[in-house]
């Protein structure tokens, strides 16, 4: 796989996971606030902006993972076996 075409690759998981991401963090804490519900379960003392960050980036690890997933079954399965080189 050329450098160009791997770049691509991981932009294309990445960059998608990016957007769910915001959009996800947007929707969960104009619902929710973060810093009752911490109170709430006797979770560790952050800020509000701590706890929007780790919210974004779990949302970003999920969404990245569905679109590394995405890109995995997409494949053909000679590819995925190494039988056959990627085009």
């Amino acid at each position: 796989m050329s450098q160009i075409l791997k770049v691509q690759w991981i932009i294309s998981i990445l960059w998608p996971g990016f957007l769910v991401a915001g959009a996800a963090t947007i929707v969960t804490f104009t619902v929710f606030d973060p810093v009752e519900i911490s109170a709430c379960i006797g979770g560790p003392d952050i800020s509000r902006t701590g706890w929007y960050s780790v919210g974004f980036f779990l949302f970003w690890f999920m969404s990245a993972l569905s679109s590394l997933l995405t890109c995995y079954f997409q494949q053909p399965c000679q590819v995925v076996q190494g039988t056959q080189d990627p085009e």
